[in-house]
């Protein structure tokens, strides 16, 4: 009897061990597993640089300057709308862009700029000016109307653009984030665009 029943009892054990797998595979199942940098996004894994943040943290105040500049024109009456439509295309450029420099500074630990401060700006060494205006030249700017405000406010958003090219130009050449350098080379072409559309306008004054 033993004989016979030794098989019956192995075939038993291995239904049985091959039950207990069947049961216990789902618990292995890696498809309802979560990859433990699925929750990182592109931005906070992507490598960055100090070219990177310095240029998040210099270009912020910037836009915000040029954000106000057209701000103040747009508020003034018998202005080219040719003018008009400029100042408008360069706030809804920019003001998107000081939100995602914000964020990505946050993202890398670094300190963010406050709003309407230009001390950072005093740190930068392009071999040029950066193209901010002073106190002086804002409150020029604001008290100017019609014509000359028209004017002023142009020959003031090419220095100012021509700064920004600077800063953008030292991303693209030492930046390391790709998507800052991305930012920076549109940053390049759209307001190098932009120039040459007001140096016509300001001929024409």
């Amino acid at each position: 009897m033993k004989r016979t029943l030794a098989p019956a009892l192995v075939v038993a054990a291995v239904a049985v061990l091959g039950a207990c797998s069947n049961t216990q595979q789902p618990a292995h199942d890696m498809s309802t597993m979560s990859s433990p940098t699925a929750e990182q996004s592109p931005a906070e894994s992507a490598p960055f640089n100090d070219a990177d943040v310095e240029f998040a943290q210099m270009m912020i105040p910037h836009h915000q300057q040029a954000v106000e500049m057209s701000d103040l024109i747009a508020d003034k009456s018998g202005i080219d709308p040719r003018i008009l439509d400029l100042a408008a295309q360069i706030k809804d450029a920019q003001a998107p862009e000081i939100e995602q420099l914000t964020e990505w500074l946050e993202q890398w630990g670094a300190p963010v700029p406050e709003s309407g401060s230009m001390d950072s700006m005093g740190s930068m060494d392009h071999g040029s000016t950066n193209g901010m205006m002073s106190a002086d030249d804002m409150e020029a700017l604001e008290n100017a109307s019609g014509s000359e405000a028209g004017r002023l406010f142009l020959s003031q958003m090419i220095s100012h653009h021509q700064g920004a090219v600077a800063m953008a130009q030292t991303e693209v050449d030492a930046g390391e984030n790709s998507d800052a350098v991305a930012m920076a080379e549109r940053i390049v072409e759209t307001q190098q665009a932009e120039i040459s559309t007001m140096d016509e306008l300001l001929s024409e004054k």
